[in-house]
C-alpha cells in the first residue's frame, strides 16, 4: 500500500517497475530462457527494486525537511512582523495625549499613553488607577463601579467625569478580546494650560464643544465665527437670571455691556489664543471669564475668582506632590481656607483613615473631628479649646514645633507647622517617634544601670578621653587614690589628678601617675592593653589594667589586692603545710607496708608453730594461739585496706577485670572469715549462710576486689551478729546488674551506721559486738564498689538486723575503660 501511494505521488511508478519489466519483455526470449537462468536474474532484480525504493525514500525525508524549515522561518517573520505592529501600535498610543489601560490575563494593567492628560502635574502614571486622588468623590466611585461592571459583565461604557482640579475628562471602556481596555482623555483644556494643548483642544468639531459645555457644572457658553452667543448651559442662565436677563440655551443673553464686550472681543482676536477677564456683580461675587478658539468659533467659561484662588495654590504644590507621596514620613497640606489639597499615603496609614472619607477639599476641622470620635487624639479635657489652639498654625510666619501628641493607642507623635506659602495655608509634618523614645527611654535606663553598676564595684575605675580630661569615673577612685570626689566631677586633665595624687599621698602618689599617663596619651593604634602591679609606699598593692575602648577613650581600672595577697600568702603556706603531711602520709604508708608486714609475717608464723610443732598445748594456750592467729590475720587485713585506700588517694588504683567463679569468690571470703572468727573456748563460730543463683549469667570484674569487700560487709556482720547468729549472703542477677545482699541479726542499723556507707568511718558507734573495726571496712567497700560502678545502699530489717545490697554492673571492663 505504501509504495503505490508513494508512486502515485510522487510521479515515480514508471521508475519503480523498471525492473520487473525487464522481466516481461520479450516473451519470445523469456520462453527460450531456461528455468536455471530465471531463478538466477530474480535477486537481482528484487536488490535493484529495493535500492529504487530507498533513494526515493530519501529524496521524500529530505524535501520535507526542507519544507519544515521553510515553514518555520515564514512563521518566525510573521512573529516578528507582529511584534513590529504592536510596537507601532503602542509607540502610537503612547504618543497620544490620553491615557489607554489595558487588562488582559496578566497580573498588572498595562498603561499607554500620556498620563499628564488626565493627572495633576508631578503625578506618578500609576496614579490613574487611584481615582480618588484626581477625581471628585461621586466620580471616582462612579467610574469604580462601571469599571468593575466592565470587567465582570462586559457591559461598555462612556462617561464624562470631574477632576478635582476643574478638567472635565472622558471616560471609555470596552472588551478588548480576552481582556478589557479603558480610555482617558480630556474633554476640552482649561485656560492657562500649555499652548500646545490649547491648540488641540482647536481640533474637536463645535458639536462636540457644545456638548462638552453642557455637562459643566460652571457658567459656560460658545460663540460662532460671528462672536455672537449661540449657546449657553443651565449654570451660564442661572447667572443670567440672578443678573436679570433672561434668554434661552439656544439665544442666551450677554452678560457685559456692548462696549467692554467690544474690547474683550478685541483683545481675543489679538490673543489668538486664551484669554482672560476679571469681573465682578457685587453680591453676586468676582468672576474671572475666559474665553479661547474652537473650531468653529470660541468656548468660554467663569469661574469664581475664589476657586481660581484655590486652584492656584493646588497648581502651587502639585510640583512636589510626587515628592511627598514617594516619603514615608506623613505630610499633609491645608490651604488658607483649612481645606486638604495635598497628602500622602503615609498620613492615612498614620491616621487610619480611608479613601471613602479622606478627600481632597476636607476641612482640617472635620478631619480632627472624625479624629477625635474614633478615639485617635490625646485626650483633652476641652477638646474645643484645644482644637482652636491647634488651627493657631493657620496664622503663623515661622516654623512651630508643637507639644508631642500622646494618643490613648500608646503612639507618642511629633507635630510640626509651617506655612504652605504665600497664599496662606498650612504643611503638617507628622513624626512618630513612640520607637525613639523607647529607645531614649531603654538608653537613659542603660546608662543608669552602667553608672550604678560602676559605681557598686570594687575596682576603682577611671575613663580618659582623647584630650586626656577625666570622661567617668566611680567613687572607689576617689577612695582608693584619696581624691576629692567633688575635683573628679568637674572633668580633670590626667595632670591636674597627678596633682591631687601627689598632695594626697606625697611620697610616691604623684610619681605612680605620671608613669599612668604615658599609657594613656599614647594614640598609636597598634598600641596594646597594659596590666601591672603597683606597690605603693602606704603599703597598698594595686593591680591596675590599662584598656583602650572602641571610640578611643581609655578605660583604667585599680584593684586593691592587699587583704587577697596577705590571703595568698596564707594559702601558700598552709599548701606547704599540706604538701609535708601528704610527704608524711606516703611515708607512713610506705612503713605500713615494709616496716609492720614483716614483724606481722612472723608472729604469724611463729603463731602457726606453736599450734602444729610445739606439741601438746592445753586447752587455755591453743585459746590463746586462736587468738593471735585471728588477730593476725585481722591485722593483715587492715593493712592491706589501709594500702588500698591510700593507692585510690593517690589515683593509681586500677582494676583488673576478668571472668569470675563466683562460687570461689565466696569460698575465698568465707576462708578468710573463718579465719578472722576461728570457733575459740567453746564459742560459736558464724552462722554463714549462703544463697546463690543456679542461673547466674557471667561476671566480670576484679575478683581480689570483690573478695575484699564480701569478706569487709560479712566480717562487719559478723562484729554486730550475736554469737552463732545468722549470717545470709544471696547473689542474685536483675538484667545487667548482679546483686550481692549480705543480711544479720544484730542490733540494726543506727543513723550513724548508715552514714558509714557514704563515709570513711566505719560504724563505731551504737551497740558494741564481739569485736571493732579499725574504721575502714564499709570505706574500702564503697571505694571499690564506685570503681566498678556500683553502689552499695544499708536498711533496717524487722523485727532486728540490718540489711546492705550491693549492686554491681554483670561485665566491669565496660565501667574500667570509662574510667
Amino acid at each position: 500500500m505504501a509504495p503505490d501511494h508513494f508512486r502515485k505521488h510522487w510521479g515515480f511508478a514508471g521508475l519503480a517497475a523498471t525492473p520487473f519489466s525487464l522481466l516481461t519483455t520479450a516473451p519470445a526470449a523469456a520462453q527460450g530462457m531456461q528455468a536455471a537462468s530465471f531463478a538466477g536474474a530474480a535477486p537481482v532484480a528484487i536488490a535493484a527494486g529495493a535500492g529504487a525504493f530507498a533513494l526515493l525514500a530519501m529524496a521524500v525525508v529530505r524535501t520535507m525537511l526542507v519544507d519544515g524549515k521553510l515553514a518555520r522561518r515564514k512563521a518566525a517573520e510573521q512573529i516578528a512582523g507582529l511584534r513590529a505592529l504592536v510596537d507601532e501600535y503602542e509607540a502610537l498610543l503612547s504618543g497620544t495625549r490620553e491615557v489607554t489601560v489595558l487588562w488582559t490575563d496578566e497580573d498588572a494593567p498595562k498603561l499607554l499613553g500620556q498620563a499628564a492628560a488626565v493627572l495633576p502635574i508631578g503625578r506618578q502614571p500609576e496614579s490613574v488607577l487611584n481615582f480618588q486622588s484626581w477625581l471628585t468623590i461621586a466620580d471616582a466611585d462612579r467610574l469604580a463601579r462601571l469599571l468593575e461592571d466592565l470587567r465582570v459583565h462586559g457591559h461598555a461604557f462612556a462617561v464624562s467625569l470631574n477632576a478635582l482640579d476643574g478638567r472635565l475628562v472622558r471616560a471609555n471602556g470596552w472588551v478588548l478580546g480576552g481582556g478589557t481596555a479603558m480610555r482617558l482623555r480630556p474633554a476640552f483644556l482649561q485656560p492657562g494650560a500649555e499652548p500646545d494643548l490649547v491648540a488641540a483642544a482647536a481640533t474637536g468639531d463645535f458639536t462636540s464643544v457644545r456638548a462638552i459645555l453642557d455637562t459643566l457644572a460652571k457658567p459656560a457658553f460658545a460663540r460662532d465665527a460671528e462672536d455672537r452667543l449661540v449657546y449657553a448651559n443651565a449654570a451660564y442662565l442661572e447667572l443670567a437670571r440672578a443678573l436679570g436677563k433672561t434668554g434661552t440655551t439656544s439665544a442666551p443673553p450677554e452678560l457685559l455691556d456692548p462696549a467692554r464686550l467690544t474690547r474683550h472681543l478685541q483683545a481675543c482676536d489679538a490673543a489668538q489664543g486664551p484669554n482672560s477677564l476679571s469681573l465682578a456683580w457685587g453680591q453676586h461675587g468676582a468672576y474671572e471669564l475666559v474665553e479661547f478658539p474652537v473650531t468653529g468659533g470660541r468656548a468660554g467659561m467663569l469661574r469664581r475668582v475664589q476657586e481660581t484662588e484655590r486652584d492656584s495654590a493646588s497648581e502651587a504644590v502639585a510640583h512636589i506632590s510626587g515628592i511627598i507621596d514617594t516619603l514615608s514620613t506623613p505630610i499633609a497640606i491645608f490651604n488658607a481656607r483649612r481645606e486638604l489639597i495635598q497628602f500622602n499615603q503615609a498620613y492615612a496609614t498614620l491616621w487610619k483613615l480611608s479613601g471613602d472619607f479622606l478627600a481632597l477639599g476636607l476641612d482640617e476641622r472635620a478631619i480632627l473631628d472624625k479624629l477625635r470620635t474614633e478615639g485617635m487624639l490625646p485626650a483633652q479635657v476641652n477638646y474645643h479649646t484645644w482644637r482652636d489652639a491647634h488651627l493657631k498654625a493657620y496664622s503663623r510666619t515661622e516654623p512651630f514645633e508643637d507639644e508631642p501628641w500622646h494618643l490613648p493607642d500608646g503612639r507618642t507623635i511629633k507635630v510640626i507647622s509651617a506655612p504652605a506659602g504665600a497664599t496662606g495655608g498650612v504643611i503638617y509634618v507628622f513624626d512618630d517617634i513612640t520607637e525613639r523614645l523607647k529607645l531614649e527611654s531603654t538608653n537613659k535606663a542603660f546608662s543608669n544601670v552602667q553608672r550604678e553598676t560602676i559605681n557598686s564595684l570594687s575596682e576603682a575605675v577611671a575613663v580618659f578621653g582623647t584630650n586626656g580630661r577625666l570622661t567617668l569615673s566611680n567613687p572607689r577612685l576617689s577612695a582608693l587614690w584619696k581624691l576629692p570626689t567633688n575635683e573628679l566631677g568637674k572633668n580633670p586633665h590626667i595632670d591636674e589628678i597627678t596633682e591631687a595624687s601627689g598632695r594626697a599621698i606625697p611620697e610616691d602618689g604623684a610619681s605612680i601617675w605620671r608613669d599612668l599617663k604615658r599609657g594613656i596619651i599614647d594614640l598609636n593604634p597598634t598600641r596594646s592593653d597594659q596590666t601591672g602591679r603597683i606597690n605603693r609606699s602606704d603599703g597598698r598593692l594595686l593591680d591596675y589594667a590599662i584598656t583602650r575602648l572602641p571610640d578611643g577613650q581609655t578605660m583604667m581600672t585599680f584593684l586593691d589586692v592587699t587583704e587577697s595577697a596577705s590571703y595568698s600568702r596564707v594559702l601558700k603556706e598552709r599548701n606547704d603545710a599540706l604538701v609535708a603531711a601528704d610527704v608524711l602520709k606516703d611515708a607512713f604508708v610506705e612503713n605500713v607496708s615494709y616496716e609492720l608486714r614483716s614483724p606481722l609475717t612472723n608472729i604469724i608464723g611463729f603463731a602457726e608453730m606453736l599450734a602444729t610443732d610445739a606439741g601438746p598445748l592445753n586447752a587455755r594456750q591453743s585459746a590463746y594461739v586462736d587468738y593471735i592467729r585471728a588477730s593476725s590475720v585481722t591485722l593483715g587485713v587492715l593493712i592491706d585496706n589501709i594500702l588500698d585506700l591510700a593507692s585510690v588517694d593517690a589515683g593509681i588504683a586500677e582494676l583488673r577485670p576478668e571472668l569470675l567463679d563466683v562460687h570461689k569468690l565466696v569460698d575465698n571470703a568465707r576462708a578468710g572469715l573463718s579465719a578472722s572468727f576461728p570457733e575459740i573456748s567453746g564459742e560459736k563460730p558464724i552462722n554463714l549462710t549462703v544463697d546463690i543463683d543456679p542461673d547466674l549469667p557471667p561476671f566480670i570484674a576484679d575478683g581480689t576486689r570483690i573478695v575484699q569487700v564480701l569478706y569487709n560487709l560479712l566480717s562487719n556482720a559478723a562484729r554486730f551478729s550475736p554469737p552463732g547468729g545468722e549470717i545470709r549472703l544471696s547473689i542474685s542477677y536483675r538484667g545487667e546488674r548482679m546483686l550481692f545482699v549480705i543480711e544479720d541479726e544484730g542490733p540494726g542499723l543506727t543513723d550513724e551506721m548508715k552514714s558509714a556507707i557514704l563515709t570513711r568511718l566505719d560504724s563505731t558507734g551504737g551497740p558494741s559486738g564481739r569485736q571493732r573495726g579499725a574504721g575502714l571496712g564499709l570505706a574500702i567497700v564503697k571505694t571499690f564498689v564506685n570503681l566498678h560502678g556500683g553502689t552499695i545502699s544499708a536498711e533496717r530489717r524487722e523485727p532486728r538486723g540490718s540489711k546492705i545490697i550491693v549492686n554491681l554492673p554483670r561485665d566491669s571492663s565496660m565501667s574500667a575503660v570509662a574510667e
